[in-house]
């Protein structure tokens, strides 16, 4: 099976909890590698880019406040399956209906403030990486443990 990669972002409030190194650390476990991470301050202009679908919603002037009012941990992740894994990690949307030993059912309640964005396919996550980072900033390298977690 080949390698995925997806994009993952610690929100604002998962950075103003101090969360970031939790979050990364049980993805690491979960077994994929970190190629890229950033913060970053995000503006109007990325954020409008990033929740394009959501723009013309009434929720989404809330969505540009929150999502504007802090830095954020741009990362990309990459492994098998990568971004099934790490929606699965993520757990739902919903803190309050995701399952206990996920990121959002053990550390998050409400689903506005929700700690942490995973792509949800591979071609969104290929789109969403571009908005993060340039094809330079994302590192690709061997690691001798992968071995350990997938067999091959």
């Amino acid at each position: 099976m080949s390698n995925e990669r997806t994009l993952v972002l610690v929100k604002p409030d998962g950075v103003q909890r101090g969360l970031t190194g939790e979050i990364i650390s049980r993805l690491e476990r979960r077994g994929l590698r970190v190629l890229a991470a950033k913060m970053l301050q995000p503006d109007e202009a990325l954020t409008r880019l990033h929740y394009a679908a959501h723009v013309d919603k009434g929720f989404f002037p809330g969505l540009m406040a929150f999502f504007t009012s802090s830095p954020i941990m741009a990362l990309v992740f990459e492994g098998q399956r990568a971004v099934e894994v790490a929606r699965q990690v993520s757990g739902a949307t919903d803190p309050v209906e995701a399952a206990p030993g996920t990121i959002r059912g053990d550390l998050a309640l409400d689903k506005g403030q929700n700690l942490i964005h995973a792509s949800d396919g591979v071609e969104a996550a290929v789109e969403e990486i571009a908005l993060y980072f340039r094809a330079d900033e994302v590192l690709s390298y061997e690691r001798d443990v992968d071995r350990w977690i997938t067999g091959s």
